[in-house]
C-alpha cells in the first residue's frame, strides 16, 4: 500500500481544513487507518484512527470534539476533518495503515504501522 496525504496548508486559528490520504493497493479496505502528527521539535503523536469498515473510531484527547476521521473504501481514501483549529495543531500530519480487521486496533496509538504516507504540513496562525 502506498499512501499519499494532501490538504494541508495555512489557516487562521478557529478555521477548518480537511486532509485526505489516498491509498493504492488492494489492502486498504482491510486496514485500520490512522492520522498522526509531528510538531517541530516534538515526537510524532497519535491523532485519530478508524477501523477497516469505519464502524469504530478513536481520537486523542487533544482533538476530540474538533476533528473527525472518516473513510471511503470505494475511493481508497481516508479523511481528517479538522475544525476549530488552534496554533498548537500546527504540525506535519501523516496517515498510516495497519493491515487488520480487528476493530479494537483503533485504540493502538503507537508508531508501529505497516505503511506511512509522506506527510502534509498544517500551519495554524494565531
Amino acid at each position: 500500500v502506498q499512501l499519499q496525504a494532501s490538504g494541508g496548508g495555512l489557516v487562521q486559528a478557529g478555521g477548518s481544513l480537511r486532509l485526505s490520504c489516498a491509498a493504492s493497493g488492494r489492502t486498504f479496505s482491510s486496514s485500520r487507518m490512522a492520522w498522526f502528527r509531528q510538531a517541530p521539535g516534538k515526537e510524532r503523536e497519535f491523532v485519530a484512527a478508524i477501523s477497516w469498515n469505519g464502524g469504530t473510531t478513536h481520537y486523542a484527547d487533544s482533538v476530540k470534539g474538533r476533528f473527525t476521521i472518516s473513510r471511503d473504501n470505494a475511493k481508497n481514501t481516508v479523511y481528517l476533518q479538522m475544525n476549530s483549529l488552534k496554533p498548537e495543531d500546527t504540525a506535519v500530519y501523516y496517515c498510516a495503515a495497519k493491515n487488520t480487521y480487528y476493530s479494537g486496533s483503533v485504540y493502538y496509538t503507537g508508531l508501529s504501522n505497516d505503511y506511512w504516507g509522506q506527510g502534509t504540513l498544517v500551519t495554524v496562525s494565531s
